[in-house]
């Protein structure tokens, strides 16, 4: 087949989740990407070896520095194809992706504006970690445009977007805050998650990086650890030494299990967002149940928002239910079909508790100050049959 790049039409989304950066394999012909189990590369002379080590030649020469195996760089051109990026950096996790852009764009002394609403462990690294580098870090609700404008400072050198954000489902305007930040010299970053490149492109929007726990959605089977960003090639040059000197690299079968993930991505989010409409309409039609967020839901505090800069609204949703922390035990320890399970974007149904689990290092004067409640309850909607999900929560909410 010939490349994408050969191709006279510009192909659609699906087309690139099969084919962008897959080639047969030049040796042997393989039909899909090679494993490259391999830790370091065998070069031809002194003079390639220099060249490589230098930056002078583009060539592989160990697995922990970028672009770190051949199986690496065809999960980074291709993610970077389907955000709209210009190429794109693997990771060992999520968290590693983030570090590595933290670590690559601020100094001691600079300013960073975040999401207040964030994964928790993201909150741990912005509050805890970053500050003894000499890096304050002020936390906005990015829902309110004029928040993150009335935070910038001099100093502010990156703006850090999670939208929508985990676990309320909160949305803010990445196109408007992505031109507020290079008005003011700053870099803006979104963690594109919940959504991945299928329902929404960053980059498009505006922002200058967009970054993936492959753990979800990418991988799309919860059996590996991987993060990914894609961007500017200037902007990943400059990260390379970071990756390379931190060693935060994803392992090369998981980065094959990525490739073969984002083969079925659009399949599957079809799926998961098609179920997850279905649930949070029937959740907000229980009477034991508060409220529900999802972006798909008119009665979503940013639903225009989220149908102006999404194609769709994702997997995930949260809710509470009435009679608070208690009642959202009772429900899920319930569950028969859904899992109580941490992490998202599995095949199958995931419920977990927030307060108590992904957001627990948050303290609860901060969450509660965010609107992550002791009862909300989040839900990563899975693609199973919808009847199947929604009637093993009904059977678990008449259960409370």
């Amino acid at each position: 087949m010939k490349g994408l790049g050969e191709m006279e039409r510009k192909v659609k989304f699906a087309t690139k989740c099969v084919h962008a950066a897959e080639k047969p394999d030049p040796v042997f012909g393989a039909h899909t990407t090679p494993i490259f189990q391999t830790s370091t590369f065998i070069f031809e002379n002194v003079s390639q070896g220099t060249a490589r080590f230098a930056g002078e030649e583009a060539g592989y020469v160990y697995a922990r520095i970028p672009p770190n195996t051949p199986t690496h760089a065809v999960l980074a051109e291709k993610f970077a194809e389907l955000e709209g990026g210009e190429t794109g950096q693997t990771f060992a996790s999520g968290m590693a992706a983030i570090t590595a852009i933290a670590l690559t764009s601020l100094r001691q002394g600079d300013h960073l504006i975040s999401t207040d609403v964030v994964y928790g462990c993201t909150y741990s690294l912005f509050s805890q970690v970053l500050p003894g580098l000499g890096i304050e870090v002020s936390f906005v609700d990015t829902s309110e445009t004029e928040n993150v404008r009335q935070a910038f400072r001099p100093e502010t050198k990156m703006v850090f977007l999670e939208s929508p954000a985990n676990p309320t489902l909160t949305v803010c305007d990445i196109t408007e805050i992505a031109g507020m930040a290079k008005e003011n010299g700053a870099l803006c970053v979104v963690d594109n998650t919940f959504s991945t490149p299928y329902f929404q492109r960053p980059l498009e929007l505006g922002a200058d990086l967009s970054l993936s726990s492959c753990t979800k959605y990418i991988g799309g089977h919860a059996d590996l650890l991987g993060g990914i960003a894609a961007g500017s090639k200037d902007f990943m040059n400059r990260m390379s030494s970071i990756v390379g000197y931190t060693g935060g690299i994803m392992g090369p079968h998981e980065a094959w299990l990525c490739i073969r993930g984002l083969k079925t991505l659009h399949i599957r989010m079809e799926r998961h967002a098609e179920n997850a409409m279905k649930i949070a309409e029937f959740l907000e039609s229980r009477p034991e149940v508060e409220w529900v967020r999802y972006p798909g839901l008119p009665s979503h505090p940013q639903h225009e928002l989220a149908s102006k800069q999404m194609s769709g609204f994702s997997g995930m949703l949260s809710f509470e239910i009435k009679g608070g922390i208690e009642a959202g035990r009772k429900l899920m320890d319930n569950v028969k079909l859904c899992s109580l399970a941490v992490s998202l974007g599995a095949t199958d149904t995931l419920i977990q508790h927030p307060a108590s689990m992904t957001h627990a290092c948050v303290p609860c004067s901060v969450r509660r100050s965010v609107g992550i409640t002791d009862g909300l309850v989040r839900l990563s909607v899975g693609i199973e049959a919808s009847e199947d999900i929604i009637a093993d929560l009904e059977q678990a909410l008449e259960a409370i």
